[in-house]
């Protein structure tokens, strides 16, 4: 995951008794109240009612906060969410290739905390066929989608069956980020080096500007991310608990930038080894510093709603410090931790850094500017033709 060395390979954790957290959760993290109460499963006459069972479908590659949102939508429309992942020949067949893999997508929608299934190999048509056996197999209620299109090649709409038999639902897309975004964003990171290649150029141009490079410059243009949460924001994503007063509480931090699978599993290591996992984010300009001024991909406040849709994430510090001690001079970071010996290493289960992600779109330089081209033609649509719809 690469916490520490921000390139893989090993995260740290400090495991901390329940008292010495008070102190430090004291004004930073605070417990957050306010969140809808559970719905009441039982009918007046004593029986239960029947669960809604939702379904939404997607590719969730390179996954970001806005999927995580539109999952938290769709959970909010019934009591079950069913999650369909796309399979990598579906995907290829009406997008063009996906950066990960099935199973570093299957374990990205496992990881958020509103999902309650995962269906692994889902066609990218909604067919009457698998609508069908959506129905009657897993006991389907409504199909979910955004209210931004979602076309095949011929141009038909992926959901009209749903549609016409009267059991699709629609919600907001997250406005303010996307997948095509933010491989622009990733490509920064190579821009002004002296060893750029031609097709790190062209990829750079292609996607930062987020249309064809026809007569544009390197770097020019490119979108820079303002997304600024609410609170409302932040309390949908919270689990709005503190810890008991007898907790074991894991403190782990880091970067977190372009949350991924390597990400997920060592957080999931980190919380087995307590009751409350707290997760230090550390800020922008933090991460710049250690890591060069092109970073992070995505700004401190993306990345805080990332690792709070993590179902294994009990509270985040947004904005952590680097050193995790009463002496900020100190030249290693955990040297407190260590004295008072409660730090722990935790070897990443996977090999996967940003910098992975980013060589395996240069690897695939022509699919990808081919996909990115289809992707601004539905963006423009969609920005264009949307209507209102409630709910965020």
């Amino acid at each position: 995951m690469g916490q520490r060395d921000w390139q893989g390979g090993e995260g740290v954790v400090k495991v901390l008794g329940a008292m010495a957290m008070a102190a430090a959760m004291a004004g930073v993290a605070g417990q957050i109240l306010g969140l809808s109460p559970l719905p009441d499963l039982l009918q007046k006459n004593g029986k239960k009612k029947k669960k809604v069972r939702v379904y939404m479908d997607g590719c969730f590659d390179m996954m970001h906060y806005g999927h995580a949102n539109a999952l938290r939508q769709a959970r909010a429309l019934g009591d079950e969410l069913v999650v369909g992942v796309v399979s990598d020949e579906e995907i290829k067949a009406n997008k063009g290739p996906p950066v990960m893999s099935m199973d570093e997508r299957v374990v990205m929608v496992k990881s958020v905390k509103w999902v309650d299934e995962v269906i692994e190999d889902a066609p990218y048509e909604i067919n009457e066929e698998f609508m069908n056996k959506l129905f009657t197999d897993h006991k389907i209620d409504y199909i979910i989608h955004g209210d931004d299109p979602c076309l095949l090649p011929d141009g038909s709409d992926a959901y009209a069956h749903a549609k016409k038999a009267g059991r699709y639902k629609q919600i907001k897309r997250t406005e303010g980020v996307s997948s095509t975004d933010i491989v622009g964003r990733m490509l920064l990171c190579v821009r002004d080096r002296p060893n750029e290649t031609p097709v790190h150029a062209s990829l750079q141009r292609q996607f930062s500007h987020g249309h064809s490079d026809k007569g544009s410059s390197a770097g020019a243009g490119t979108r820079v991310s303002h997304f600024l949460p609410t609170s409302r924001r932040i309390v949908q994503f919270s689990n709005g608990k503190g810890p008991r007063p007898d907790a074991r509480i894991v403190y782990m931090d880091g970067a977190f930038d372009l949350f991924h699978a390597g990400h997920v599993e060592t957080l999931k290591a980190a919380k087995a080894m307590g009751d409350f996992l707290l997760v230090g984010i550390h800020s922008d300009q933090i991460v710049s510093a250690h890591r060069g001024p092109n970073h992070p991909i995505m700004h401190v406040h993306e990345r805080s709603l990332s690792v709070l849709a993590c179902r294994y994430v009990d509270e985040v510090i947004i904005g952590a410090p680097w050193e995790v001690s009463k002496d900020m001079g100190e030249i290693d970071p955990y040297a407190a931790a260590k004295e008072a010996g409660i730090f722990e290493v935790i070897k990443s289960p996977r090999d996967m850094t940003t910098s992975t992600i980013i060589r395996r779109i240069f690897a695939n330089h022509e699919a990808y500017k081919k996909r990115n081209e289809k992707k601004v033609k539905s963006e423009e649509q969609y920005y264009h033709s949307k209507t209102y719809v409630n709910g965020d």
